[in-house]
Parts: structure tokens; sequence; C-alpha cells
């Protein structure tokens, strides 16, 4: 009987003590990856032409999740960097695309004059996170740790930077395309590191960098000089070093600009791709050295994905086309002026299939603004390659179907969204300043723009995959509950239990 007691004991220590273990237990550095553009099939797609060390060393050793798609519309990388780190949509995070309206008033998603730029005498770094409504998952992290965590982003884009690392980041870095270096914003900080500088320093003198100039987005060099920045950091800040969990959050924008100039298929889209996977092996081998394999949890994934060009779609006997939303605008206003005769326009604005209504225009020309929505309800009925044309206001009991529904709702922030949302027949998009003849763009309910690769590798996390449908704002969740942390405050999302599993059984 004293045996079985002191078994008993035993076996209730070891119980506690590995209960105890998996709540002090944490990685040193979470690092997140985005893509931006990254259809989920390119990972399949690439997978034979890269040797193992970047993404086939994250698909090989990594957990992958297959059926990872975005839950709002539209899909635009401000919107996706948002949602991806805090576990939420625009409804609730307020990110609404890359630039919206707020009130009526136009507004770019991460644009604030009331801060100056750091690093060069352009404005480009007249950036702060001020409207985004939510925590991030590094806000969460730095709150936990009463803000001894350090929590850094890194991009070519200034909203792929700051949007990520949330309002309470310690930096932020994007690329000053015209001054040839990187920045950041007084709202961070009032002169470089000396690490950011000796980055500027080496783009100064790099003749390649100079000879593409403005156009260094489309390039492979791009995405090399982010992975610089990114390695700095880590080894600036002592990231993973600093005795607490810390965050790095990089985005990569190349694959996004060579997309809209080239689309998604040929020379340029394949060696963004090349290059993409050698700088994925160049920051795994610098978190190797720097962290330790076991010592970081990174995870992989896109804020949209991208459609195929529409002329190659139509070449191949497919659907597909150009939507010339400025000249429904105008169309759509001279229905409007003959139905309600009205003398001024009632459109604010058509933008990634937003209807923003000018209200004050309404209102002096004493009209309605259900007769507007109507109008446009039946301009839009008949509008070639359009399939249908909802009022936000009443989502809940229009004819879309649920899933589409859904994602409208999600979309939806009542003082930042607009008035009325249009869907498009698949394989049509945009035509505009955001697509060349030969490009392509993105930003629809469509699986070609919503389905998102998702990797998890590293920290506690086992080799496998999983075809069960997630969500894009179910990333945070999963990073926050592996840290053991507040989920962040607007958190709509839930954690991925199999990526849960395999780190439980780690």
């Amino acid at each position: 009987m004293k045996r079985f007691y002191l078994l008993i004991c035993f076996l209730l220590t070891a119980s506690i003590t590995a209960l105890a273990q998996t709540f002090t237990s944490k990685p040193k550095l979470v690092v997140g990856v985005v893509v931006d553009q990254m259809r989920w099939d390119y990972l399949s797609r690439y997978y034979d032409q890269m040797p193992y060390g970047g993404l086939k060393r994250l698909i090989n050793d990594g957990y992958s999740i297959n059926n990872c798609l975005i839950n709002y519309v539209p899909t635009i990388t401000a919107i996706g960097h948002s949602s991806i780190y805090t576990g939420t949509t625009p409804a609730y995070h307020g990110i609404c695309g890359n630039s919206f309206y707020v009130d009526g008033e136009p507004v770019g998603c991460v644009a604030d004059d009331n801060y100056q730029t750091v690093g060069s005498d352009t404005k480009r770094g007249q950036s702060s996170p001020h409207l985004l409504l939510a925590s991030t998952i590094g806000d969460q992290l730095r709150l936990h740790t009463d803000f001894r965590s350090k929590v850094i982003g890194v991009s070519y884009k200034d909203r792929a930077a700051i949007l990520p690392a949330g309002r309470s980041a310690n930096a932020a870095y994007w690329m000053d395309n015209t001054a040839g270096c990187f920045v950041t914003s007084t709202y961070y900080m009032n002169e470089l590191p000396d690490y950011a500088k000796d980055v500027n320093a080496q783009m100064a003198k790099n003749k390649e960098v100079k000879a593409l100039g403005k156009d260094i987005n489309l390039s492979p060099v791009c995405g090399h000089l982010i992975t610089d920045m990114a390695i700095a950091a880590i080894k600036g800040e002592n990231l993973g070093r600093n005795g607490t969990t810390d965050m790095l959050c990089v985005s990569y924008s190349q694959t996004d600009a060579i997309g809209h100039k080239w689309a998604t298929r040929g020379q340029h889209t394949d060696e963004a791709y090349m290059g993409l996977d050698q700088d994925i092996k160049r920051l795994l081998s610098v978190l190797d050295a720097q962290v330790g394999h076991e010592n970081y949890l990174l995870f992989l994934t896109a804020d949209h994905g991208g459609a195929h060009n529409w002329q190659f779609m139509q070449d191949h006997k497919l659907n597909g086309g150009k939507w010339l939303y400025q000249d429904h605008q105008k169309q759509a206003e001279a229905y409007i002026a003959k139905k309600l005769h009205a003398t001024k326009n009632v459109i604010k604005d058509i933008t990634v299939y937003r209807i923003y209504l000018d209200h004050q225009s309404i209102a002096e020309q004493h009209l309605s603004v259900s007769d507007v929505k109507q109008c446009l309800t039946e301009y839009f009925r008949t509008a070639p390659n359009v399939v249908q044309v909802v009022d936000y206001e009443k989502l809940r009991t229009s004819s879309l179907p649920e899933r589409q529904m859904n994602m409208a709702l999600m979309g939806y922030h009542p003082r930042r969204s607009g008035d009325m949302l249009i869907i498009v027949e698949p394989g049509y998009y945009e035509y505009g300043d955001w697509s060349s003849p030969v490009g392509t763009t993105h930003g629809t309910w469509n699986p070609y723009d919503a389905h998102i690769p998702l990797l998890f590798y590293g920290w506690h996390i086992k080799h496998g995959e999983s075809s069960r449908e997630v969500h894009i704002n179910d990333i945070a969740p999963t990073i926050c509950q592996m840290l053991h942390i507040q989920q962040p405050n607007a958190c709509s999302g839930e954690a991925i239990l199999e990526v849960m599993n395999s780190a439980a059984a780690h």
C-alpha cells in the first residue's frame, strides 16, 4: 500500500511539473513572415524547383495548413496584414483598405502627418498605426511582459511593416524608394539605430540598387534588402536573447509588385519566388545561429492571393476579363441623373468593389439615400460582368450565398467601408492603377484571391498537415495560445487545434 501511495504522489508531482513547464516554456522569438500576393498553389507549383533550406524546409519539416481562407472582402494588402496579426477582420480592426474613407473623408491606412520621416528627407516616413483599432499579437506580448518584449516590423511597404507590429511596437522599418534607403517614423524614434544606418550605407554603395532606382520593388533585390534589414534587426536588437519572448514581423512586398506588373506566370514571377526562397533560407540560417532552431516559432502566410491575368484566361478559353470600375461609375451617375433628376454627382468613389456615396451631395439635392441605392441596384443588375450589388445595411436580408454574405459582413465597418458592395463574375477584376495589361490584381472573395498558404515551423512544431478549413484570423489566437498570453482585444478567430496538438505532442 505504501508503494501505491508513493506511486500516486510521484505521478501527481510529474503531472504538476509537466503542467508548470507547459506554461513556463515559451519560444525566445516569434517570427511572422507574410508574402504579399502569394497564392496557396505557389507552394506546389515551385516545390520541385526549390532546393532544401528555404520554403521546402518549412514544408518538409513544419506543419502545413492547406485550406486557410480569407473570410472577408475585399482581399487587400493592409486588411490582410491587419487581420493576420489582430485575429479579427475589418469589422473590428477598422483597416478597410490600403486607402478608404472615414466618415466621408479619404485616408491612407497608415498616413499620418503628425509624425516626420526618420532616415531620409522625404515624406515617406509620415506614417503611424493610428487608424488600427485592435491590438496585435505583438501588442499582447508586450502587455504580458510589462513591455520588456521587443516587437519589430520590417517591409518594403509602410503598411506592411507598421500594421503587423501594432501600436506599441518598438520599431517598424520600410523602404523609401525615392531616397534608396530604409526609413521609419518619429512615432517610434527620432534617429535610426546604428544597425539600420549600416544597412542604408550598404544600400548606398550597391550599384544594382542604384540602377533599379524607384523600381526596386519590381526586382527580387527588394526581397534581399528586406531580409538584410530583418537580419540586422535580429542582431542589432538581440532578438530572442532579451530574457523574454520577442517578435519580428517581416513582409515581402516585391512579390505583390511583380504580380501586379506581370501576373502569375512567366519569368518575372518565377524569379521572384526563387529569390524569395533564397531569402527565407538566409533568414532561417541566421535564426538558427542567433536564436537556435528549437528556440524560435515561425509562421509564413500571405495577405491575399491574385487572379490570373484576364487575357491569359481568355487565350485559354477560360472566363475572365477586366472590370472597368471608372466607366461604371460614370454610367451609374448618368442613370441616377436620369431617374432622380440629380444635377450633381452622388457617388464619392468606387474602389475595391465598394461604393462610397456622397451623402452631403445627396442631402443638398434633397434626394433619398434609399432611392439612390435603389437606382444603383437597378443599374448594376444589368451591368456586364456583375453578379450582384448589395446594400451593406441590408446584407442579412440579401440573396447573397451564405459564404459571400458572411465575408461581406466581416469586411464591413459602418464608418469606413462605404455603402454598397459589388460582386463581379469569377475571373474579372478591377482594371486600373494596380494592374498592367499583362499583370493582375486582387480583392474579391474567390479562391484565387482568398486561399492563402499557412506554414508553422520551429519551436514545438512537428511535421504534419491538415486540410480542414481555417481562416486568416485564426493565426493570431493560435500563436497567442502557444505563448500562453491573452488574445488580441478584438480577436474573433479560433486557435488551430491541429497546430496546438502538434506542439502539445512535442
